[in-house]
């Protein structure tokens, strides 16, 4: 198959679509398939080899905020255009992060979920231009619902069938201020129509979005997320004092301060004066105090040369620095569309504690990679390290079967291969809709 993979691209912050989609990309060429991975707004900061490295990266961040802001740069020459495209420019202004927030971030999510009736549509029309040029595809995939702007545009123009995927949209779109937030939620289930097939990571995020969207039944697949597991292996002897960790952006939405307190209160009994706290992630600089807060409530209760951070890791480090755990927690606080830190962590050989919660009840049951706790409980993430610190048979049990299950069901090549089937049934589809259109 032709395949177009379209995703936005973060700069220099960490961002578990982009490993997710890059990781696919190359999965899929493995198969054989002709896919094309094409950035937007941003370059992409992987910690893998990158897919769309020689691509232009279209709806370049610069062109469109200037066009949010300035009817006047709507109709700028095409030479200025494309200078603000271009990737070594686009790569230098990433490492600056932006201080766009609230509402004037909100106008800009609203009107790209207008597509062509919002202030970007130059940029649509130049991608779509793009693709018409090269070579035609057989199915066109958009990383996750905040790009359904695309989506007419792309099925009408193309004529080819247009996948989407669903990603933890929700949370970011219900962040957004009054009125935004509601006409961002409007324009997206308008857009629904113009979508082919959805596809969710979980049974619990595709009922959510479902009833959210208004997607008709039968619209939405269930493809759990993949990771590559080249150099996943367990370490090869506990570490020699027992370590909590933490793997996941370092932010409040997260959790991490749950698990500092739960961390705090454990070491508050003899029995785990030894014990350590590790935390890994991306960091932003918006985050940075709120991390330096962490540390002072650590300082402050005897506990900071015992926790270490380890922000913003490449893949070695990362997979190091999972197997030098003893378990692993990320209590994220919303309702977590997947969680690809689970799957990490059971491929490098640790146990998790999860909230029974989101999707987390799915991904534990699927894999019996650890235990879960009433999220409701207030000490109920204490009372779940404490249970594995205190059986390592049991914990060594959970991080067994729940490395195999990875092994076994949640490659990005077992993702890739789910994939290819929905874009299969996507194109059958449109095939026998312009039949019968044709027929009759």
């Amino acid at each position: 198959m032709n395949i177009v993979q379209i995703t936005p691209g973060a700069g220099g912050m960490y961002c578990g679509n982009c490993f997710r989609d890059n990781a696919l990309v190359a999965a899929l060429r493995k198969l054989g398939h002709s896919t094309l991975m094409v950035p937007l707004y941003l370059p992409m900061t992987l910690d893998e080899p990158d897919q769309a490295s020689d691509m232009p990266i279209f709806f370049s961040g610069i062109n469109v905020y200037l066009e949010q802001k300035s009817g006047l740069f709507r109709h700028a020459p095409d030479w200025l255009h494309r200078l603000l495209a271009s990737r070594k420019l686009l790569k230098w202004v990433s490492r600056k992060e932006a201080n766009t927030q609230g509402e004037e971030v909100a106008e800009i999510t609203l009107s790209m979920l207008r597509g062509e009736e919002g202030y970007q549509a130059r940029e649509l029309n130049e991608l779509i231009d793009w693709l018409k040029r090269g070579q035609q595809p057989d199915v066109v995939c958009l990383s996750n619902a905040l790009l359904l702007g695309l989506s007419r545009a792309l099925q009408q123009d193309l004529q080819r069938p247009v996948v989407c995927m669903l990603q933890g949209e929700d949370y970011f779109l219900d962040q957004l201020p009054s009125p935004q937030r509601e006409a961002a939620w409007k324009a997206l289930t308008e857009r629904v129509v113009n979508v082919d097939l959805f596809v969710a990571p979980s049974r619990f995020f595709a009922d959510r979005m479902g009833q959210r969207l208004g997607i008709p039944d039968g619209r939405i697949r269930v493809v759990p997320n993949g990771i590559p597991l080249d150099g996943f292996e367990p370490a090869p002897a506990p570490p020699t004092s027992p370590v909590v960790g933490y793997f996941a952006r370092m932010s409040p939405e997260k959790g991490l301060d749950h698990l500092v307190d739960a961390f705090i209160a454990l070491k508050k009994r003899p029995e785990w004066h030894a014990l350590r706290l590790k935390v890994g992630g991306g960091l932003s600089s918006k985050d940075e105090g709120w991390i330096n807060g962490l540390k002072e409530r650590l300082q402050k209760a005897g506990c900071a040369e015992h926790a270490e951070f380890c922000p913003n890791l490449n893949r070695e480090e990362k997979i190091e620095f999972l197997r030098s755990l003893t378990v692993l927690s990320t209590p994220a606080l919303y309702g977590e569309a997947f969680g690809l830190y689970v799957l990490e962590a059971l491929a490098a050989g640790v146990p998790v504690v999860q909230p029974r919660d989101a999707a987390f009840p799915e991904l534990i049951e699927a894999t019996t990679g650890g235990i879960l706790y009433d999220p409701g409980d207030p000490n109920g993430l204490v009372n779940g390290l404490h249970h594995l610190l205190s059986n390592p048979d049991e914990a060594r049990q959970y991080a067994r079967s729940g490395r195999e299950a990875t092994q076994r069901e949640y490659s990005v090549e077992q993702m890739a291969g789910n994939m290819v089937r929905v874009f299969h049934e996507a194109t059958e589809t449109t095939r026998e809709k312009a039949t019968t259109h044709s027929i009759s």
